[in-house]
């Protein structure tokens, strides 16, 4: 595999070599190789393999013949993101590394867990005194 690097843009030419090697598969299969593989466990993938390609075939062909109706397309909602690029990828819920932490109340240091933590009431007055 090769690669060449223009104008010594290395970032270009890793974006490239990564994305041969995506296509040649080559992550996958040092991915399948971490651990032993038996004969027997890797007939049995290799004819899931198989059959998964043979249905995708066939699902192709048929949509080509017009016996199915094609996958609908999903339309991807974009937002502003909050560094300013497009956030295509995602489309609902709070942006990543957010989670929750709006919809709990926490104590003064943000540690309380919301489980250990009782919501604050709204001070309601009996008499001249504050309950």
């Amino acid at each position: 595999m090769q690669v060449f690097v223009r104008d010594n843009n290395i970032d270009q030419a890793l974006r490239a070599l990564k994305k041969k090697m995506q296509r040649e598969g080559i992550f996958r299969e040092m991915k399948r190789r971490r651990y032993y593989e038996k004969p027997s466990e890797q007939a049995v993938r290799e004819k899931a393999e198989a059959v998964r390609r043979a249905r995708k075939m066939a699902r192709k062909q048929a949509v080509r013949d017009g016996l199915i109706a094609a996958p609908r397309k999903t339309k991807i909602a974009t937002r502003p993101a909050l560094d300013g690029r497009p956030d295509t990828a995602r489309t609902g819920g709070p942006p990543r590394g957010q989670g929750n932490q709006m919809s709990y109340p926490q104590g003064n240091d943000g540690s309380a867990h919301r489980r250990h933590q009782l919501p604050k009431l709204p001070a309601t007055q009996v008499g001249n005194t504050y309950a």
